[in-house]
């Protein structure tokens, strides 16, 4: 029945490996069930409420992920995005005093006009248009974000010190050290071609953070409890729909837009979804999920969701259907009931996970044609302002716009797709109103 459902043979894959890659999905991505929460409980309103958070956070990753398993048949996973949650919190809540079910109307609004462009192909379109050399500096852009990631998660890098933006972490910490032996332990795994390599280093690191007492184990009696649900259906949609918030929707619409959009075609191409020209199959049934899961995280009052880069761990592992994102909505949804057990993986245990998986999308630079000015440069901007600021959307913003410009140098202002031109000037309107 799976076999049918999911046309595994097809995509070279089978049930072992699908649901490997959703336990290493989920593994990677279920700090998001305690980090969310932490930084919602910041707003006026929520400081008390981190158990509902917690649930939404849950119920907010679950639905649209089973969705994206059965609607579109591929190993997209979905939650609430970070950045987003933070720019909800700490600049629309907390500096301009939004009450948060205000902010989260404004989480359904975007969700919502991102949606209707996937109906319509509107976005589909956009991905369509974007030049083959950027669709490609997308994916190496995200792997070296990944790669940061798993980095300062490891803490062998260490972000905003007194002294640099970015520096080097101490071996005198153990929590350094927990991390350097999972990343070699799970280097060991992948270089033997286990199959489930990055869950079982996963898995052996938080083994081994446990007994550094970098990790605990819960109470028996707190591993079980019911989820409670004050934050849902509380946003407040026509509070939000005042003029005063135009521009935080249209800040919002764009950098969750382009965001997944980057993630769908880096996943995409890690996992071999993406033909010749650069097209995914199912495409806008995928934008669809993404847009309904921002729209969602806002219902449920845990802002907006978004396809998660930590996919590419799944697709690492050898994921290529829906059957790995039903796995990790399965999960989610457990999760709901045993959060504190996830929260024993500490961030050390998939920090070694994040650097393989970006080091893996590394591979598409190589067809990237650097000798012409025209693909290497954009190219060129995309790949480095992605981790640079932590911004997927403000990477692709940036090689849009390094792209017309060569393009128009050259006086090859023929060859440009008019839906580059406008997405643009957005994009130039958002970096100014950001």
């Amino acid at each position: 029945m799976l076999e049918k459902r999911f046309t595994l043979a097809a995509r070279h894959t089978d049930i072992r490996t699908e649901v490997a890659a959703g336990f290493t999905t989920f593994m990677t991505m279920a700090y998001i069930l305690f980090v969310n929460p932490s930084i919602l409980s910041n707003i006026p309103g929520l400081e008390h409420s981190a158990p509902a958070l917690a649930a939404a956070t849950a119920l907010t990753a679950a639905v649209p992920t089973l969705l994206m398993a059965l609607l579109t048949n591929t190993p997209y996973a979905l939650a609430p995005g970070m950045g987003l949650n933070g720019v909800l919190t700490f600049d629309v809540c907390l500096q301009h005093r939004v009450p948060w079910q205000t902010a989260m109307g404004v989480v359904v609004i975007e969700g919502a006009i991102i949606a209707v462009l996937a109906l319509t192909r509107a976005r589909e379109a956009i991905m369509n248009a974007i030049p083959m050399g950027l669709k490609r500096a997308i994916a190496v852009g995200i792997g070296l974000f990944i790669t940061l990631l798993g980095m300062v998660n490891a803490g062998l890098v260490k972000a905003n010190t007194a002294d640099a933006p970015l520096t080097y972490g101490s071996f005198h910490h153990k929590e350094v050290l927990v991390a350097s032996i999972g990343l070699a332990m799970t280097l060991l795994f992948v270089a033997f071609r286990w199959r489930a390599a990055l869950l079982l280093g996963i898995l052996c690191t938080t083994i081994v953070a446990l007994f550094a007492k970098v990790a605990h184990l819960p109470p028996a009696h707190q591993l079980l409890q019911l989820p409670q649900f004050t934050t849902l259906g509380r946003a407040d949609v026509l509070g939000a729909l005042h003029p005063a918030l135009w521009s935080t929707i249209l800040a919002f619409v764009m950098s969750d837009f382009f965001d997944a959009m980057g993630t769908i075609l880096g996943v995409g191409q890690q996992a071999n979804l993406v033909d010749a020209a650069g097209r995914l199959p199912r495409l806008r049934e995928i934008l669809f999920v993404d847009g309904f899961a921002a729209l969602w995280g806002g219902f449920c009052g845990a802002s907006s969701a978004t396809t998660y880069i930590e996919s590419a761990s799944g697709v690492a592992v050898g994921g290529r259907t829906g059957l790995t994102s039903l796995v990790v909505g399965c999960l989610f949804l457990l999760a709901l009931f045993f959060s504190p057990l996830v929260t024993i993986v500490p961030a050390q245990a998939t920090a070694p996970a994040l650097i393989i998986v970006g080091f893996l999308m590394l591979s598409s630079v190589r067809d990237i044609e650097f000798h012409r000015l025209e693909e290497g440069f954009p190219a060129f901007i995309t790949i480095v302002t992605i981790p640079f600021t932590y911004s997927i959307a403000r990477g692709i913003g940036l090689g849009f716009l390094s792209y017309l410009l060569v393009m128009l140098a050259q006086r090859r202002w023929r060859e440009i797709n008019p839906l580059l031109v406008i997405v643009s000037a957005l994009f130039v309107l958002s970096f100014w109103l950001s």
